[in-house]
C-alpha cells in the first residue's frame, strides 16, 4: 500500500474517531447518551438511518453477490418503500408517543415481562451477529492490502469504534454517521466511474456483457419457495424491513432523537429511499468487476479468489494511488457507522430492558456506568463472532441466515400486540413457542433431525412471524380472550 493511500485511510479513520469522541460532555446524562436530547434535525437522523442500512456487508457483500451471480439480492432494496410507508404512517407516531426509548416496553405492557425480555434477547443476538459480520468485512481489506494479521485487525478495529461510541453517545454516533454517509457514497461512485471507463470499449461494454450473460437479472419469477427467486427476496425484504422500522432498536431509538414527529418521518423516508440508488451502485460495481475480469482473461478466477475478495483485490491492485486509500476509508466508514449504532443501541437495551427492570431507581451515574460496561461486553461478543467468520464462504448469505434465526419472529409478536386486542399473555406465549419451532425447523432442521422444510433459509423470519401472529390470533378467537 502506497504511503499516500495509508495516510488518507488513517486520516479519515482517525478523523471519524476524534469527531465522534468530540461529543463527549462531562455532564452527559444517561438520557443524553441514549436519546441525544431529542432535538436532532431530520436530515441528520435520516443520513444516520441510511448509514445503518449501508454497512460493509453492503459495500463488499453486494459487489461479491453481483460478481458471482446476478442482481437477485437487490430485490431486498426494492422492498424498502413499502416498509418505509408503513413506518411513516404507523410506527413513527406510535413510538413517539411512548415515554421509554426502548422498542420493547410496549410488549411488556401487552403481554408481560417475558415478552419484553424475549424480544430484547433476540435483538441483542441479532446485533452481536451484525457486529461480528461487519467487523470481519472491515478487517478483510486491510489483511489483503498490508498482509496484517486478520484477527489483530478485527480486535483493533472494534476497539476504535468502541471508543467514540462510548464517549459521544448516540448524538456522537448519529452526527458521525452523517459524515460517513457522504464519504461512503463518494467512494462508491468514484470506484464505479473508474471501472466503467476502464473497459476497452467504454462503459457500454459492461452493460452488453451483463445483458448477454444474465448478470443483471433480478432472479426467477417462479413460485418456488426453496430457492432465491424474485418473490422470495421481495417477501424476505418486506418482512425484514418491517421488522427494522417496526421493532429494531437501531431505528426506533432514532425516532426518539429527532426534534419532532415530522422530522422523524422525514428521516425514515430519506434514509430508506437513498438506500435504493446507492445499493444499485454497489451491484453495478460487482457487475462491472465481472465484465472487467472477463475482458482481461479471467485473471481473478485463475487465482482462486472468492467472490467477496474480488472487490478488495481490485482496490489494492487496480486503482490509482490516493483512490485506494479513499476507497478503503469508504469501506471503513460504512462499517464503523453500523457497528457504532449497534453497540450504542444494544447497550441501551441492556440498561432499559434488563438492568432497570431489576433496579428501576438506579441513579444517572449508575446508569451511565451500565451503558459503558454493556458497550464493552457487546463489542467483545462481536469480536468473537467476527473471528468465527474467517472461514465462511459467503458473508452475505451467512448474515442473512443469522439475522433470520436470531430475530426470532419479533415482528409477529409486535403485530399481534397492536392488531389483536383480544390476544393475551397465554396466546402470545403459544405463538412465540410455535414461531421458534418453525424458525428452527427451516433453519437448522438437520441438527433437530427433522425432515427438510424445502424452504429457502432466509424465509424463516417470514414463516416465524406468520406463525406467531396466526397462533396468537386463532387461540384468542377460539378461547374468546379479552384484552
Amino acid at each position: 500500500m502506497h504511503i499516500v493511500d495509508l495516510v488518507i485511510f488513517l486520516a479519515c479513520t482517525l478523523g471519524v474517531v476524534i469527531y465522534g469522541s468530540s461529543f463527549f460532555r462531562r455532564g452527559m446524562s444517561a438520557d443524553d447518551f441514549t436519546a441525544a436530547g431529542k432535538n436532532l434535525p431530520g436530515w441528520v437522523v435520516g443520513m444516520s438511518i441510511f448509514s445503518t442500512y449501508v454497512s460493509s456487508i453492503s459495500y463488499l457483500g453486494y459487489p461479491g453477490k453481483a460478481y458471482a451471480g446476478n442482481w437477485n439480492a437487490y430485490v431486498f432494496a426494492l422492498s424498502i418503500p413499502i416498509a418505509a410507508w408503513v413506518a411513516v404512517k404507523w410506527f413513527v407516531p406510535f413510538y413517539r408517543q411512548q415515554t421509554s426509548v426502548s422498542a420493547y416496553t410496549f410488549l411488556e405492557k401487552r403481554f408481560g415481562r417475558w415478552a419484553r425480555l424475549y424480544a430484547s434477547t433476540c435483538y441483542l443476538l441479532t446485533e452481536v451477529a451484525r457486529i461480528g459480520t461487519i467487523i470481519f468485512l472491515l478487517a478483510l481489506p486491510m489483511n489483503i492490502l498490508l498482509g496484517w494479521h486478520l484477527p489483530t485487525v478485527i480486535v483493533l478495529t472494534c476497539l476504535a469504534i468502541l471508543v467514540y461510541s462510548m464517549l459521544g453517545g448516540i448524538k456522537g454516533v448519529i452526527w458521525t454517521e452523517a459524515i460517513q454517509a457522504i464519504i461512503m457514497i463518494g467512494g462508491a461512485l468514484l470506484c464505479l466511474a473508474i471501472l466503467l471507463f476502464r473497459m476497452p470499449e467504454g462503459p457500454r461494454q459492461v452493460f452488453d456483457i451483463a445483458i448477454a450473460e444474465g448478470k443483471s437479472s433480478l432472479g426467477e419469477f417462479s413460485s418456488s419457495l426453496s430457492t432465491s427467486t424474485f418473490w422470495v427476496c421481495l417477501i424476505y425484504g418486506i418482512f425484514i424491513n418491517l421488522q427494522n422500522y417496526g421493532i429494531d432498536q437501531n431505528y426506533v431509538q432514532r425516532y426518539h432523537t429527532a426534534k419532532s414527529t415530522r422530522a422523524a418521518k422525514f428521516s425514515v423516508l430519506l434514509g430508506g429511499w437513498l438506500y435504493i440508488p446507492v445499493t444499485a451502485v454497489f451491484f453495478l460495481i460487482g457487475t462491472a468487476l465481472y465484465a472487467y475480469n472477463k475482458v482481461e482473461g479471467g485473471m481473478w478466477a485463475a487465482e482462486g479468489l472468492k467472490a467477496d475478495y474480488v472487490f478488495p483485490y481490485f482496490i489494492v491492485n487496480e486503482l490509482p494511488t490516493g483512490v485506494t486509500g479513499l476507497l478503503i476509508a469508504s469501506i471503513f466508514a460504512a462499517g464503523m457507522s453500523t457497528v457504532a449504532t449497534a453497540i450504542t443501541s444494544s447497550s441501551t437495551i441492556v440498561l432499559t430492558d434488563f438492568y432497570q427492570t431489576f433496579r428501576p431507581k438506579a441513579g444517572n451515574r449508575e446508569r451511565l456506568l451500565v451503558l459503558k460496561l454493556a458497550s464493552v461486553g457487546i463489542a467483545m461478543a462481536g469480536i468473537c463472532i467476527s473471528l468465527a467468520m474467517i472461514n465462511v464462504e459467503s458473508i452475505l448469505d451467512a448474515w442473512w441466515k443469522l439475522s433470520s434465526i436470531f430475530s426470532g419472529g419479533m415482528l409477529g409478536l409486535f403485530l399481534l400486540g397492536i392488531a389483536v386486542r383480544r390476544a393475551g399473555n397465554v396466546n402470545a406465549l403459544l405463538g412465540v413457542l410455535c414461531g421458534i419451532f418453525v424458525i428452527a425447523w427451516i433453519s437448522v432442521h438437520e441438527w433437530l433431525h427433522l425432515p427438510d422444510a424445502h424452504l429457502y433459509e432466509s424465509l424463516s423470519i417470514v414463516f416465524g412471524t406468520i406463525a406467531i401472529f396466526l397462533v396468537g390470533f386463532l387461540t384468542a378467537i377460539i378461547f374468546n380472550n379479552k384484552h
